[in-house]
């Protein structure tokens, strides 16, 4: 079966979650920083003010008392400079207690009761969520039952497009980046996230019937309906999303990648990185990284 390991992780999503600490709390009126990288850096989004590692490390001057690093295995190069580049305290959220960012922070939070197989990240970005929605003092309990009914609900068709559309805006748009993240490193499409008046912007000209699109609608439903309406105008297939939380939200789009996957004949596991010429240009971006 293709993504046999994202498809695991995908169902372990209820039992883990219900694993995610939830005994410890930001200090309070500390005011927060969040940063990472790839789905990490999604994750951190959910968090409050969050910048992507690099940008951190480019200017790591911010007005801020505690850092927030997300990273999967604690290892994360860019992530591991950016908790170097800081100054003062930091705390870790992440799937290993240790790890060369878990020696720089103050608080280690492990997530996750195991490190993930797959390089499609699921289940680790949603127990990063929870876990970060848990120091903020917010009740998590609810999450493991609501993902669970995610996992059951029926999926939008998606025929057969290669160019997808995600839209959100507010709390909405992390999730609209992870979605757009695992389409394309899960199932090879060429897929692009937008903040919803964004989109609306010049935005749609590169826009046409090819694109199959997908519009959260919670944080704004009136520009969400606005953005639904331009984009069936340009023949578009459009669904209109509810969002209720990040954690929940995702599973839809998580589940519509390995099923697009599968029917298309595509390995979301390893991310593509099976390939030479991929794996070869992730080596090579490493290679540049070092020096």
């Amino acid at each position: 079966m293709h993504g046999e390991q994202t498809r695991r992780a995908l169902a372990a999503q209820p039992e883990w979650l219900a694993q995610v600490p939830t005994d410890r709390r930001f200090p309070d009126g500390a005011r927060l920083l969040f940063t990472g990288c790839g789905t990490s850096y999604h994750a951190a989004m959910t968090g409050g003010d969050a910048v992507q590692a690099l940008e951190l490390v480019l200017n790591p001057e911010r007005d801020a008392d505690l850092l927030v690093l997300v990273s999967h295995e604690g290892e994360t190069p860019l992530t591991l400079e950016a908790a170097r580049a800081w100054q003062g305290p930091r705390w870790l959220v992440t799937g290993r207690a240790d790890g060369p960012i878990a020696e720089l922070c103050d608080e280690v939070v492990v997530c996750t009761p195991e490190i993930e197989e797959s390089w499609c990240h699921t289940a680790s970005y949603t127990c990063g969520v929870a876990a970060i929605e848990a120091l903020h003092g917010n009740d998590v309990s609810w999450l493991p039952e609501a993902v669970a009914g995610a996992l059951t609900l029926p999926l939008p068709g998606v025929g057969a497009p290669e160019r997808f559309l995600v839209a959100g805006a507010g709390g909405d748009l992390p999730t609209a980046h992870e979605a757009v993240l695992k389409l394309r490193e899960g199932a090879w499409v060429a897929a692009e996230a937008y903040e919803t008046e964004q989109l609306l912007h010049g935005y749609l000209a590169a826009v046409d019937e090819s694109v199959r699109a997908f519009v959260l609608e919670g944080a704004a439903p009136e520009r969400a309906y606005a953005a639904a309406a331009a984009l069936r105008e340009l023949g578009c297939d459009v669904d209109l999303v509810p969002s209720r939380h990040p954690v929940v939200d995702i599973v839809l789009f998580q589940r519509l990648t390995v099923d697009i996957a599968e029917a298309r004949g595509r390995e979301p596991d390893r991310i593509r990185r099976h390939d030479p010429r991929w794996a070869a240009a992730a080596s090579a971006a490493k290679a540049d990284n070092a020096a």
